[in-house]
């Protein structure tokens, strides 16, 4: 378990690297989190109507004319898959992504952080979506894979909503299945205006901090993260709202801004929370002092794709839980 926990620390950490470089609400307990119904399928797709010829970060691509068998690396793209309906034709997924609704425990589980090429070709895919987090360093792992002619798909980490959204168009124009991302993004809208209807009726607005990774290397975000507008729709104050992307955190910025709210989506460490009240001179913080800290969903809130609704929601109820 320590391990496990040590590795998604880093995995965490890499996400926010490829993010900085891309930008150069708890549920009640015994709760189950949301889940959105797979869209049946037939047992292949054929090749889409609409021409796609470049993949979400540009790269030229040439799509087989059907899709029958996925390699998916990197959880928010198998969230997606899996959530149009495609786990079944999922081959191999990654050590992050093995534990999602769907999955067959069976399939080929891949090291995202060091891609066996040949591996890859072994499990002979018809096409492969990658997340960008996979191509740290100078290296490109996936070069014996394209070169067999396999279609390789980078969905680099979109950091907004509207991104997440042209995400999830994407891929279900790859695998065919328009109707069934349109029917994810219209879940995604009516989830995001409920919650903003809510919000734009708060008057006293509070000031809120969110950690992404504990102390000593302290993380957050500022304007230009999906995080960000999401606080925005609930109607709070990010403390760091005049800073961009993500932003490492200094004990004495926290003193000074004093945010009435902390949210931490940690849960690498056994108690965030307490780690949290703990710190020298945070007691002084105006949500230590109230106990106004709370845990929020770390995949929700932490992978870009059609769930960080449920990250929405538990975010509202922790910031106004009168209002929501």
């Amino acid at each position: 378990m320590k391990t496990r926990k040590k590795i998604i620390a880093l995995f965490l950490v890499a996400i926010i690297l490829t993010a900085i470089a891309a930008c150069t609400a708890n549920e009640p307990e015994g709760s189950q989190p949301e889940t959105t119904e797979p869209i049946e399928n037939g047992p292949e797709t054929e090749l889409p109507a609409t021409v796609i010829d470049r993949d979400r970060e540009g790269n030229p691509i040439t799509l087989p004319e059907t899709i029958a068998r996925v390699i998916s690396i990197g959880p928010s793209n198998t969230e997606i898959l899996t959530a149009l309906g495609f786990a079944d034709r999922i081959v191999a997924t990654d050590t992050f992504s093995d534990n999602i609704d769907g999955i067959d425990p069976a399939i080929a589980i891949l090291d995202m952080m060091a891609i066996d090429g040949e591996q890859i070709l072994y499990l002979q895919p018809d096409v492969v979506f990658i997340t960008g987090i996979t191509r740290q360093g100078t290296d490109d792992p996936f070069r014996l894979v394209d070169d067999e002619g396999i279609c390789i798909i980078f969905i680099p980490s979109s950091t907004s909503i509207e991104g997440i959204k042209e995400d999830i168009r994407f891929i279900a124009a790859v695998m065919g299945a328009e109707p069934g991302g349109e029917e994810l993004i219209e879940g995604m809208d009516a989830a995001i205006d409920e919650v903003r209807q809510i919000g734009e009726t708060i008057t006293e607005r509070r000031t809120v901090y969110f950690e992404i990774t504990p102390a000593p290397w302290m993380v957050s975000f500022g304007a230009g993260t999906f995080l960000n507008e999401m606080l925005e729709i609930i109607g709070a104050e990010n403390i760091f709202a005049d800073e961009e992307g993500w932003i490492s955190v200094a004990d004495e910025v926290m003193l000074m801004a004093n945010p009435d709210v902390i949210l931490t989506s940690v849960n690498f460490i056994d108690d965030p929370i307490g780690e949290i009240i703990s710190r020298p001179g945070w007691g002084g913080i105006t949500a230590v002092q109230n106990g106004d800290i709370f845990i929020i969903d770390t995949d929700a809130s932490n992978r870009p794709n059609h769930n960080i609704v449920i990250a929405l929601r538990e975010m509202a109820r922790a910031i106004y839980p009168d209002a929501f």
